[in-house]
């Protein structure tokens, strides 16, 4: 029933121990067997998630900066993309500075932060990715951005998405990814904008499709997903609108839904 499946990466298809086991493994090489496409939709940058797709014998395009790129995994041919407005990215920065505040830019799959602290080394550990430091963003903020990311505390980034949001109206879309980081793309860089995309690509109706993810942030592409699966380790209001819940990514819950739904 379902031809294609689109997987977040962190806390959804990696444990805690930044994995894929081996039961997780088994069942995508199982279902790409059975001539499922299989591809992942991370809010990471595409030089961080191919490698975790080389790792499972992916060869699809890969839904990063989430969904702000689409990007072939074999030949690098770049399917979708989306930057933040120039006119948005600039005041994002004005607000950044103004407030002090940890923003990271993304410009041609290539991590810039202004200053090299923990916040900074703490990301690119978790992302497994090299930076550049670049303390005068202004040199910067007229190439395409990708995505742009403020990392602070949880409960602080709340307030800054309030502000954004009626400072830029619907010029971008904000979301979390994790707790910590508040991610700033163009409107039409959600997981759902770009899985819609990719099921048009494989001439596949979004009913046969598969949605798979934990955090706030995976909501566009559970909402057009004809099967929307929250982990049971995601956040309480994707589960409120998840067609179904899984195990955690503790318990390998993306192979245990699709062994139910794909391999049974």
């Amino acid at each position: 029933m379902y031809k294609l499946i689109a997987i977040d990466v962190d806390d959804t298809l990696i444990n805690d121990d930044k994995i894929v086991t081996e039961a997780t493994q088994l069942a995508l090489e199982q279902s790409i067997a059975q001539g499922v496409t299989v591809t992942l939709a991370t809010g990471r940058m595409y030089a961080s998630a191919q490698a975790i797709a080389r790792q499972i014998g992916m060869n699809v395009p890969l839904i990063t900066y989430q969904g702000s790129l689409v990007k072939n995994l074999l030949d690098g041919h770049v399917l979708y993309e989306r930057s933040v407005p120039q006119d948005a990215a600039r005041r994002i920065l004005q607000y950044s500075e103004a407030h002090g505040l940890h923003l990271q830019l993304y410009i041609d799959d290539q991590l810039y932060v202004q200053v090299d602290n923990e916040k900074t080394q703490s990301y690119a550990g978790l992302s497994k990715i090299p930076y550049i430091v670049e303390p005068d963003f202004s040199k910067l903020i007229d190439q395409p951005s990708t995505k742009m990311l403020i990392i602070d505390e949880p409960d602080y980034l709340d307030e800054v998405a309030v502000k954004l949001r009626d400072m830029l109206g619907d010029q971008v879309h904000i979301t979390k990814s994790k707790p910590h980081f508040l991610e700033i793309m163009h409107k039409e860089g959600t997981k759902g904008h770009a899985l819609t995309y990719l099921a048009e690509h494989f001439d596949c109706d979004l009913s046969e499709v598969m949605a798979i993810g934990d955090a706030w942030n995976d909501r566009e592409m559970l909402e057009v997903a004809g099967l929307g699966v929250a982990m049971g380790n995601a956040v309480p209001s994707l589960k409120e609108i998840a067609d179904e819940i899984t195990l955690s990514n503790n318990e390998d819950g993306v192979a245990h839904i699709i062994r139910k739904h794909i391999l049974n």
